[in-house]
């Protein structure tokens, strides 16, 4: 696979949960959004949803296999959460199992464990042959995750990838850049590629894009809530309206999102808020922007914050350092804190620099770190 394609599976890994203890005091500040929620009785009648511990989490991406100096790393950085991908041997219960010990171990918990071949799948999005069979992998991915006590997983619904149009130099560092206006576009998923005009042989339209959706998450949300996993729905990467004839119309904007969750209706289906999508829209695509999606949706439905900037909305965009892109990263992290998320943040797509994985981690977490003690300090002013 190329660098490109395993930079684009760290995507998957991540969870969280919320909590539901603030509800009330949320529930003054966020009207709007309570058309969405499910209400707490049923949750708690079902047991759908499993609690979540108070405050941000700062969460690292790591291997389903780490070494002793992986580890060592972690407890360093100060990494208390990790979210890992795994291996094609390791994607039963038992090998979640063997997953999350080997990190408790260390004092560390996961709180997510990926899989790649149940994560953007065309046959789902698309409708093409094998789909039943998908969704039923899908199934029993989410009762091993049950089964292993882990009640988080992120999906994400593109039907041909992850795009780009090449590697872009920030500050001396690679970064990925998308340019719609580049011949060399490509989406890239798991070793696959796709291309222009056509990626499927034909145009979809908008309508069997919300069909296939639909016919998934009510396959699946039971199941979920069965197991107590929740589903954090991914945005569109990036959120260009139609590439290659696939319309990307559900999760790329506002009005997306909040339909999906009405179709879903399920207190396990909620959002994954990749930032770095959000802001590859801008608000002008995307309706709002990331702070105000956080406040809108609140802890209630975003259970992940993927923490990622660019120097640019479309057309153009590179994927550069946080502190060097066009949004001001702190008033995420300020959101966050305002909504009382729960949850897990963690890195997300950071430029290529000397030193590797873990010069990339160890300038992002510093980074998260410092914005979550000002946003917290500055609340308990």
């Amino acid at each position: 696979m190329s660098r490109d394609g395993a930079e684009l599976q760290k995507t998957t890994e991540v969870l969280v949960e919320p909590d539901r203890r603030e509800f009330f005091k949320l529930a003054a500040g966020a009207l709007s959004a309570a058309a969405l929620l499910p209400s707490l009785a049923t949750t708690a009648a079902g047991g759908a949803v499993k609690k979540n511990a108070s405050g941000i989490k700062l969460c690292a991406q790591s291997t389903a296999k780490p070494t002793d100096e992986d580890l060592l790393f972690l407890k360093q950085m100060g990494a208390e959460y990790v979210s890992v991908g795994s291996t094609p041997d390791l994607r039963t219960a038992e090998g979640f199992k063997q997953i999350k010990k080997r990190y408790a171990d260390a004092g560390i918990t996961v709180w997510n464990i990926g899989n790649t071949d149940v994560h953007n799948m065309p046959e789902v999005t698309l409708n093409l042959p094998g789909r039943d069979k998908k969704i039923e992998e899908y199934k029993q991915y989410l009762r091993n995750l049950g089964q292993a006590g882990i009640y988080y997983t992120t999906y994400a619904h593109m039907g041909n990838g992850i795009w780009n149009s090449g590697r872009a130099e920030i500050r001396g560092a690679s970064g990925r850049e998308f340019d719609m206006a580049s011949p060399n576009k490509v989406g890239i998923w798991a070793g696959q590629k796709f291309y222009e005009p056509l990626s499927h042989g034909r145009e979809f339209s908008k309508e069997e894009i919300w069909e296939n959706f639909t016919y998934f998450i009510k396959q699946v949300a039971p199941v979920a809530e069965e197991n107590s996993v929740r589903i954090g729905i991914h945005p569109d990467d990036p959120p260009v309206p139609v590439l290659a004839g696939v319309p990307r119309c559900i999760f790329s904007n506002f009005e997306g999102y909040k339909r999906a969750m009405e179709i879903a209706n399920s207190p396990n289906v909620g959002i994954c808020l990749c930032c770095g999508c959000w802001n590859e829209g801008g608000r002008q695509l995307m309706q709002k922007d990331p702070a105000e999606m956080i406040r809108y949706f609140g802890a209630e439905k975003i259970w992940k914050l993927h923490f990622r900037n660019v120097s640019a909305p479309l057309p153009h965009f590179v994927e550069t350092f946080m502190d060097n892109g066009y949004y001001d990263m702190y008033q995420i992290m300020k959101a966050a804190r305002e909504v009382n998320f729960d949850g897990i943040i963690i890195l997300d797509h950071t430029p290529t620099v000397v030193g590797g994985h873990f010069t990339e981690q160890a300038y992002g977490f510093a980074y998260m770190k410092a914005l979550k003690n000002r946003a917290e300090a500055e609340a308990r002013a």
